[in-house]
């Protein structure tokens, strides 16, 4: 039987979510070494099929400072929205402070 005090164990030790840790020691029996092994497993697949993703979206901004100094970034992401959020404007913009 899987107790709430081994899930809470299990979270301490990975940083896993809740849900992820009951189902990580439902699959392994409440075996706690094996469940730290069986969420390591899951997430090395899902970063696997997080890099198969596209990062279509993008940001670019110049700064002149006079004729001497040219700053270009680009930032791209996969977000579409964020591009248009004001506050990830403001700090993307103060990257190009120099």
């Amino acid at each position: 039987m899987i107790t709430a005090n081994m899930v809470k164990e299990l979270r301490e030790q990975t940083g896993a979510g809740m849900l992820d840790c009951k189902k990580a020691l439902t699959e392994t029996n409440g075996n706690m070494e094996e469940a730290v092994t069986w969420l390591r497993e899951k997430g090395i697949s899902k970063a696997a099929k997080k890099q198969t993703r596209i990062a279509a979206e993008g940001l670019a901004v110049t700064k002149i400072n006079g004729n001497s100094l040219v700053v270009f970034r680009i930032l791209i992401c996969l977000i579409y929205g964020i591009l248009f959020c004001r506050m990830f404007f403001h700090i993307f913009d103060g990257f190009l402070i120099y």
